[in-house]
């Protein structure tokens, strides 16, 4: 059963925060957005608005990791995130930090393809990408092609991502097994 994408303001996912210098304590998407100053706020909320715009059937808004969050919820994956089960399965976060703002697309690990024509599409705007692995870092709202974001977003239908997700992952366990048992042999 797939839930309609929705702005789910009363879901608080839990998270350590490690690598997170800005987390917020706010216990609601709206009142982590009103809390920012305001060019962060409008640069966060135009974002916000494509994402949920173009958020495909199944996936939920919240807070996560103290920022906003995108996940697939347990009703419709009951399995979890695989680090910790305990909380939804992230696909997409959207924060303000200390000295940028950040869109985190786990929706692009694990798959070379998606991150590649996602990379791609957002260099032939112009605009200068600074990233990480799946880290979009900008200060302005001007530094990012929305219309690239949206496309990203919409291209993942929920079945997609967990299926994806749990390839990658099936694999590693399967790799790390075999370490074991030839590890154990010697």
């Amino acid at each position: 059963m797939l839930l309609a994408a929705a702005r789910v303001d009363s879901i608080q996912v839990a998270g350590d925060g490690v690598g997170l210098p800005m987390k917020s304590t706010a216990k609601t998407v709206d009142e982590y957005v009103k809390g920012l100053p305001e060019d962060r706020r409008k640069a966060i909320s135009a974002i916000r608005k494509v994402i949920l715009d173009n958020l495909p059937e199944g996936y939920q808004e919240c807070m996560s990791y103290g920022m906003i969050g995108y996940v697939v919820p347990h009703s419709v994956y009951p399995k979890g995130y695989q680090c910790n089960p305990k909380l939804p399965l992230p696909f997409v976060n959207l924060g303000s930090q200390k000295n940028h703002m950040a869109l985190y697309l786990m929706c692009i690990y694990g798959d070379a393809k998606t991150d590649q024509r996602f990379r791609k599409a957002w260099e032939k705007t112009g605009r200068k990408l600074d990233s990480g692995k799946g880290c979009i870092r900008f200060k302005r709202l001007e530094d990012v092609p929305l219309e690239v974001v949206g496309q990203l977003i919409a291209r993942i239908p929920v079945a997609d991502y967990i299926a994806r997700i749990e390839s990658v992952f099936d694999s590693r366990t399967a790799k790390g097994s075999k370490s074991k048992v030839r590890a154990a042999k010697r």
